[in-house]
């Protein structure tokens, strides 16, 4: 397996390096109109351009267990957003070369998240995505004053875990009853907080009540989007339940592995025909390539540059 780089930015097309950040506890910041933020990285086995390892101790903890890789995201929408509106998950650039048995994998994500939608068969651009309040396993809520001391460090010295005490106080702001012209519930506000992550998911997986939750600047949301079903070293593999594995290395074209978040697209704007982005505004993204795919491009670019 060559060597990895690790990008991020508010969009695909202007994104920084941030491998030397992987699995190190740091994290990079970002900011756009939409959306302000920090992201940090970790990847189970990670090697960076130089096949240098790194290694964290984010691995060894009893309650990521099997764990082997972590997008962690901190930040605020900018702007007003329901929880119907913030999707998560994978986008790609080009048709994929999806091995036999796939469909098995989509049933199992499937089972994972009921809520996730995909057009992976897409001979343009291909997609996976779901709403994050559903999607990620672990999910926090705070408003900016109920915050003691400050936002804190991030990423923490310990595990983020779901805590939606405050939740209810996000879908009844001003701001959000401007947006929508009501207020959550009264009958639901009693389902805050989720005594677990299960339950939380269960919640939002209906599409009203993602409806009813807005998220704006008062809100900090915190994220640990971790699962351990896709492995990147020694090889990039899938694994699925009862011993199922696929070998994506032999279908994998070296285009960039993209995690993104953003707003879906409404008919409003246009539809989405064949080819068209799945995702309106996008608030971040994160990129892993391969590091010999880069520095190729980076070299042919740079002949070019000595011709002219």
């Amino acid at each position: 397996m060559p060597g990895l780089r690790v990008r991020a930015g508010t969009c695909v097309e202007d994104l920084q390096d941030i491998t030397e950040l992987v699995n190190t506890g740091r994290a990079h910041p970002f900011r756009s109109e939409q959306f302000e933020g920090q992201v940090a990285i970790y990847i189970k086995g990670f090697r960076n351009s130089h096949g240098q390892p790194s290694y964290s101790e984010y691995f060894q903890r009893p309650d990521r267990k099997g764990i082997t890789w972590s997008v962690q995201v901190k930040g605020r929408f900018l702007r007003p957003r329901s929880a119907n509106e913030i999707l998560l998950g994978n986008t790609f650039d080009r048709a994929l070369s999806l091995p036999w048995g796939s469909s098995l994998a989509l049933q199992f994500a499937k089972f994972v998240d009921p809520a996730l939608e995909h057009d992976l068969t897409s001979d343009a651009k291909p997609w996976a995505l779901s709403p994050l309040v559903v999607t990620v396993p672990h999910f926090k809520h705070a408003r900016v004053d109920h915050v003691p001391g400050g936002q804190g460090e991030f990423p923490p010295c310990t595990s983020i875990t779901d805590d939606t005490s405050q939740l209810g106080m996000a879908s009844m702001s001003p701001a959000n009853d401007n947006l929508r012209g009501t207020q959550i519930r009264k009958d639901d506000q009693a389902v805050f907080p989720f005594r677990t992550p299960g339950e939380r998911k269960k919640y939002f997986s209906k599409e009203s009540n993602r409806k009813d939750l807005v998220f704006g600047p008062d809100d900090i949301v915190t994220i640990d989007f971790c699962y351990g079903f896709l492995e990147f070293y020694p090889d990039i593999i899938l694994r699925l339940p009862a011993g199922i594995t696929f070998d994506l290395m032999k279908y994998w074209d070296k285009q960039p592995i993209r995690f993104v978040c953003g707003t879906r697209r409404r008919p409003s704007e246009g539809g989405k025909e064949e080819g068209d982005e799945p995702i309106a505004d996008m608030f971040w993204c994160v990129e892993v390539v391969s590091a010999d795919d880069d520095e190729a491009v980076s070299e042919k670019d740079g002949d070019s540059e000595e011709v002219d």
